[in-house]
Formats: structure tokens, C-alpha cells, sequence
């Protein structure tokens, strides 16, 4: 059944006419007592919608598919991908649906995206359902990444479906609308190549060119133009996750998104102490995610991705592997680019500091903070405070590196930081692990106020705020090893 939520917000639905070999048209379950659980109101403003609206029982029927706006046409989107490093032919949105695209206040096309709205064919014997826990960090985590001003897929709302599902425990079901400048995923291109069919590679890479990168089109190589900036994307975002301590914890190339915004926030967390190793997936034993091979496993998930794209790079075969391979070799300095830019400015040095000076200031200092067992987001922040001469944070922290950080620490003050550089840099306020978790918790017991206020901190990070100490303090020693899942 149609149903108008909002007069101005118009449905298209390009992706499913472009690209149907990939779009498995699809309804989404119906729910036996949805409820409204969360909604993004800035982030529906800017959609277009009126939250109002989307508040009443035909918004929240559109948040859950069960009633769909004038132009939508909800499909299953078809790709494949590597699973830990595995090549799975046919994956897709086995628990999710495209509802359309639909064009913000400032003129940019959005996916409307359902997750957790039943099976579909892709649903590979799952039950296709979602439930509230998983759902909620998803919001959490990925507004806080918003605020942080790393690229993401956004969560507009989280609607209770008044199901019950069975995981490990018996656990209310939910409904999380995503949105995101497409969904178009690396295992995208992997499905279109391994079909054999070439006019449907061409026509997904031409989409992907005209809803992200419209500039390649007018390049001598277009394709070729189009996968270096996509390169480029991910090793920015790569960078920008290692530079706030992000783990994201499933790198499969079906998560590895053509825009370069982070997305599915599964078994995923923020560094507490500082551990280059820290892997906090449950089903990642072997640490291919974790948190210093982050970086590998984009460029990993990129070669994969250039293998798909080789018929449009060249027709002879060797010319098309050089292209592709100079291409991704172009990921490493992009990202060391990134990277220092972005350490230089958490540690407020100018850019005049040399190289070698920098880095081997950043390297003992990263060596003390993991002797330490420091906590990643406090540290930056504390010397921010040590640069205005307030030197108990940092003091606290590092009290028994005793000389060794006395050492570094004046060696950094003669390069004169900038306090307020780093203040602008350096987060107060992350979704630290155990306050995710205290707030789902309450959530299972129908008490949204811990969600609110962790939301409340994380959207503004950098204002340090009084009242909220603890949102800026790191896990008490009894909260032990984090792991997460991914709630599948």
C-alpha cells in the first residue's frame, strides 16, 4: 500500500531501474506492534521529512517498509564479497531492503535502506531479522562517527517490531532505517564480474561514476580514473579511522562501501587502552581485522576490486594489471598522507616539524602508551591540557613511565604545540564500550534515558562539557575483555 509521509520527499528508485540484475524486487515482514524506538530528527530535517510525520503510525509503517511512500520500490540488492579473506559468490541483503533513493535539502541523493526487515532471497536459511541491541549501536556508533566528520552511512530511526527473535537468548526485534549516499559495495562489482556479463559491469561502474565520482567520466580512462578515487576514499577513511582509535571489526570486501563511507557497524568498538592488536570481533580468531591491519585490509579489499574492473581498464589483458596495479599501489601514500596530517594535528605540531623529528616522537610516544596500557582518546586529550599547563591528566596516565615520559614530554614541548589545535582534533567524548553496552542493556528494559545521553555526548565530541566526566573516562578495571557480535 502506498502511503504519502511528506508531500516534498519524493521516492526515485534509479538503482532498480538501472541495474535490475542486481535488484531483486522484495516486500518487507510486516510487524505485530511496531514501535518507535529512536528517530534522528536533524538527520530526518535534512532528509526532508517532517519528524512529526514519521512519529505517527504511517511514518513509522514507512520507517519499517509495511507501507511504502509515493516511488518507492523496495528490493534486495544482489553482491558477493570475501568473508575473511573467503570468496562467497552470492551474498546480498539477506535481512535487508533498498526502499529508494530520495534528494536532501542540499540537493545530494540518499539511499533510504532497511535493515532487519525479513528474509529475502539472499537470506541464505537466515531468519532475515534484526534485533534492538545491534540496532542500537548501529545509531550510536555511526551518529558519534557523523560527529566525528568520518564518512558513514547514517541511522535515521530504530523502530521495535513487537516480534521476538531467537539468538543466543530470546531478544526483541527491530528495524534500522539507514541512510547513506548508496550502498554500492566493492562485492557489488564482484557479482557483476562474476556473471560473466560485461555491459552489466560497464553499466554499474557508469552508475557508481554518475552517483559518486562525475568528474571521472571526463577522464581519458574513465574506469581507471573511477577506481583511483576510490582508492583514494578508502585510504582516507582508513586513516581517519585509525587516527580516533575505531575498530571496525568485520572488513569483508561486501563492507568495503564505492563512496567511502563506513558501514555496518557489527562487531565493532573504540580502543580503550592502546593496543595495536586489539581485535574485538567474536568470530575473528585469527586478528585479520584488528586494529593496525585495518589498513592492509583495505588495500587487500582494493586489489580485489581492481581484479573486477580489468575489462574496463584495457583490452589486452597485461596493460589492464599494470594499470591496476599502479593504481593500488597509490593507497599507501595516500594514506601515510593522511595519517601524519592527521597525528600532526592530535599532537598540535606545525608543519614545519621534520619528518624524522615527528615521527620519532610519534613512535615513543605510541610505545609508551601501549607500555602504559593508556587509554587512546584520554592521552591526546590530556596533553592538550599539559600544552596549557595543566599537567595531572597526563600525569595520571603515564605516572609510571615516570622518566621516560618526562623526557618525551619536554622534547614535544619544544616544538610548541598548539593546545587549541588539539582540542579541535581530539575527541572528549567517544561511544566508549562499556557505556554502549550499560545502554542497551537499560534498552532491553524499555529505558532509552542511558541511549539519550550517550547520544547527547558523542554528537558533540570536542565540547568538553561539565556533568558529563564519565562519558569522557574509559572502562572501569572490572568490565574486562570486550567482545562484540555480529548480531546475525
Amino acid at each position: 500500500m502506498n502511503a504519502t509521509t511528506q508531500a516534498e520527499v519524493t521516492f526515485g528508485n534509479r538503482f532498480a531501474r538501472e541495474l535490475p540484475e542486481l535488484a531483486r524486487p522484495w516486500e518487507a515482514e510486516p510487524a505485530p506492534a511496531p514501535r518507535l524506538v529512536l528517530l534522528n530528527d536533524d538527520l530526518a530535517v535534512e532528509l526532508g521529512f517532517d519528524p512529526n510525520v514519521l512519529r505517527g503510525d504511517e511514518g513509522v509503517a514507512m520507517l519499517l517498509g509495511t507501507r511504502l511512500p509515493e516511488g518507492a520500490t523496495p528490493v534486495a540488492q544482489a553482491y558477493a564479497g570475501h568473508q575473511f579473506g573467503q570468496y562467497s559468490p552470492r551474498l546480498g541483503d539477506g535481512r535487508a531492503l533498498l526502499l529508494g533513493e530520495v534528494t536532501d535539502t542540499r540537493g545530494r541523493v540518499r539511499d533510504i535502506h532497511l535493515k532487519g526487515s525479513g528474509r529475502t532471497a539472499f537470506a541464505r536459511g537466515g531468519d532475515g531479522r534484526a534485533v534492538l541491541g545491534p540496532m542500537l549501536r548501529e545509531f550510536i556508533v555511526s551518529e558519534a562517527m557523523h560527529a566525528l566528520d568520518i564518512p558513514t552511512t547514517r541511522s535515521l530511526s530504530v523502530v521495535a517490531t513487537g516480534r521476538m527473535v531467537q539468538r543466543d537468548d530470546v531478544l526483541p526485534g527491530a528495524v534500522l532505517t539507514r541512510v547513506a549516499s548508496s550502498h554500492l559495495r566493492v562485492g557489488s562489482f564482484q557479482f557483476a564480474r562474476a556473471t560473466g556479463d560485461l555491459d552489466l559491469l560497464r553499466r554499474l561502474a557508469d552508475h557508481a561514476i554518475a552517483r559518486h565520482y562525475p568528474a571521472a567520466a571526463e577522464a581519458a580512462n574513465p574506469y581507471l580514473a573511477f577506481f583511483e578515487r576510490v582508492v583514494s576514499a578508502q585510504a582516507k577513511l582508513s586513516a581517519q579511522w585509525m587516527l580516533v582509535g575505531f575498530v571496525h571489526g568485520v572488513m569483508n570486501t561486501d563492507n568495503m562501501t564505492i563512496s567511502g563511507e563506513t558501514i555496518d557497524y557489527g562487531p565493532c568498538a573504540f580502543l580503550d587502552a592502546f593496543d595495536p592488536d586489539a581485535v574485538f570481533s567474536s568470530i575473528d580468531i585469527q586478528g585479520r581485522y584488528s586494529f593496525r591491519n585495518q589498513p592492509h585490509a583495505a588495500g587487500w579489499n582494493l586489489a580485489r576490486f581492481a581484479e573486477t574492473l580489468l575489462p574496463l581498464f584495457a583490452d589486452d589483458e597485461d596493460e589492464a594489471v599494470a594499470l591496476a596495479e599502479q593504481a593500488v599501489s597509490g593507497f599507501g601514500p595516500v594514506y601515510q598522507g593522511a595519517w601524519v596530517a592527521g597525528m600532526r594535528s592530535k599532537l598540535g605540531l606545525p608543519g614545519d616539524v621534520a619528518p624524522d623529528t615527528f615521527e620519532r616522537l610519534l613512535g615513543e610516544l605510541l610505545a609508551l602508551m601501549q607500555r602504559s596500557g593508556a587509554d587512546y582518546t584520554s592521552t591526546f586529550r590530556a596533553l592538550g591540557s599539559y600544552a596549557r599547563g595543566d599537567r595531572g591528566p597526563a600525569l595520571e596516565i603515564f605516572g609510571e613511565a615516570g622518566p621516560a615520559f618526562r623526557t618525551w614530554v619536554q622534547a614535544w614541548l619544544g616544538l610548541s604545540p598548539n593546545a587549541s589545535a588539539m582540542d579541535a582534533a581530539n575527541p572528549v567524548y567517544i561511544p566508549r564500550n562499556h557505556l554502549v553496552e550499560e545502554a542497551l542493556e537499560a534498552a532491553l528494559d524499555d529505558d532509552l534515558e542511558p541511549t539519550r545521553r550517550l547520544l547527547a555526548a558523542v554528537t558533540a565530541p570536542f565540547d568538553e562539557r561539565p556533568g558529563l566526566e564519565r562519558y569522557a573516562t574509559g572502562a572501569p578495571p572490572d568490565f574486562g575483555a570486550y567482545v562484540t557480535f555480529c548480531g546475525t
